[in-house]
């Protein structure tokens, strides 16, 4: 609760709601106290305790914190149940539209000093400028976030540093994304911090960076952790993520069934819930899981129901990176011209801190594309693009291939010092699955 406000704001409350109720100074002040104390509470001169204001609100039929705060009865309860509907708009992918009701929720909180609820509203912004990609705003939302809940417990704050490294993850940062959400699971385990909820979140959101990054040890051991914790945990949303999360590691592992069986367990999941964007991107991994498997026009359907879907809820980022994605299918199905013509029309929506990985297989598909259209000079360009936006982003796991592509390109057009610096930059990148660019693993939960 905030401080209370000052002796004369208070006098000032306290007359108008006795003169409201029609009631004198000394019914009031019955039968503990004196119309004259009553009369020098109103005037402003004197600070009344919390016994006495007690006392006063009982007999003006108010809660406490209306007299202390000026904060209207049952006003928590009625922004919590606000802010549960605005979560429903949001889950159904009108991302704006809750941004606006979010926005006019803080402003209520923070004039009400409501710190909590001002959390769960920054949290809310946050989670709607990821979804149509206003990255740097996302981070701003968690920062502030995190300031209200700074007197709380790490597991309470958990979801905003989440926040926080998504934000930095989808930018393509992707070494501080891990930092971040490695030395929040080191501070967890190792201070005996063992909210299921709070790691288990931590744990599925850590497997995207590490396989971008081609640390799949660390990956693997992360899905392992979060399928272990997730009998324990009480949020459906969260296990649903953990199942899309832990695919990924299925999928590099050759387990095309078991990450298909994952992803239809997320997607149940998040059907009962309806939250849309969330079952659009379970789309979206299926669709992968399929076109890692040859299944091509499997793998189209679901690219296409994502695309579709994340167009109709606005969220700008997480379509582009489908239609990147959608794009690869198309080009291996033999439609390079509709590909290319869907990869140029979402390569504006990406940048180096936007999306940069996604950016940067987009620039990889279009310079194979060039390639088989015989035109080496765009292909080249769209190779070194790439090359630059993984490099920057530290994405270990894609740059190998890259080199092998450029390498390849430059040695048919007779540049061979070229090819073999291109081709010794990816044995370095193989050589280097990630595990020596992070520090030491986190400390384990004790399962």
């Amino acid at each position: 609760m905030r401080e209370r406000d000052n002796p004369a704001v208070i006098g000032r409350r306290v007359q108008q709601l006795r003169t409201q109720r029609g009631l004198t100074q000394r019914q009031l002040a019955e039968p503990a106290y004196t119309p004259a104390y009553i009369s020098t509470l109103e005037a402003g001169r004197v600070r009344a305790s919390d016994e006495a204001l007690r006392h006063i609100a009982g007999r003006l039929g108010v809660a406490y914190e209306e007299l202390a705060v000026g904060r209207p009865a049952h006003l928590a309860t009625g922004l919590r149940f606000r802010l549960t509907e605005v979560q429903r708009i949001l889950a159904d992918g009108r991302a704006e539209e809750a941004a606006v009701q979010y926005t006019e929720l803080l402003a209520e909180a923070e004039t009400h000093g409501l710190r909590s609820e001002q959390a769960a509203a920054l949290l809310g912004l946050g989670e709607c400028a990821l979804e149509t990609g206003e990255l740097a705003g996302a981070r701003e939302f968690f920062e502030r976030a995190e300031a209200c809940l700074g007197e709380e417990s790490l597991p309470v704050r958990v979801p905003a540093v989440r926040g926080r490294a998504v934000s930095h993850y989808l930018a393509g940062e992707l070494r501080y994304a891990v930092y971040l959400l490695e030395s929040t699971l080191d501070e967890l385990n190792r201070g005996g911090l063992h909210d299921p909820d709070a790691l288990l979140l931590l744990y599925a959101s850590v497997i995207g960076p590490y396989m971008d990054m081609g640390a799949h040890a660390r990956a693997a051991q992360a899905a392992e952790f979060a399928l272990a914790l997730a009998p324990q945990a009480g949020d459906p949303a969260l296990i649903a993520r953990m199942h899309r999360s832990v695919a990924r590691t299925l999928i590099a592992e050759g387990r095309v069934a078991e990450a298909d069986a994952s992803l239809a367990k997320a997607a149940e999941l998040y059907r009962q819930l309806r939250l849309r964007t969330e079952l659009a991107n379970c789309h979206w991994m299926r669709g992968y899981v399929y076109a890692q498997n040859g299944d091509l026009e499997r793998a189209e359907s679901e690219l296409r129901q994502a695309y579709t879907m994340l167009s109709e809820s606005r969220a700008a980022l997480y379509r582009s990176q489908a239609a990147v994605e959608l794009a690869d299918v198309l080009h291996r199905r033999g439609a390079s011209a509709e590909a290319a013509v869907l990869l140029e029309g979402v390569l504006g929506d990406f940048s180096s801190e936007r999306g940069a990985v996604h950016a940067a297989a987009a620039h990889r598909l279009l310079g194979i594309i060039a390639e088989d259209a015989r035109d080496t000079e765009a292909a080249e360009e769209h190779y070194v693009r790439a090359l630059s936006l993984l490099e920057r982003a530290g994405a270990a796991g894609d740059l190998a291939d890259l080199c092998r592509l450029l390498g390849d390109l430059l040695r048919r057009t007779g540049r061979i010092e070229a090819a073999l610096d291109a081709y010794r930059t990816g044995l370095g990148h193989r050589t280097m699955p990630g595990t020596t660019t992070l520090g030491p693993a986190p400390a384990q939960p004790p399962l």
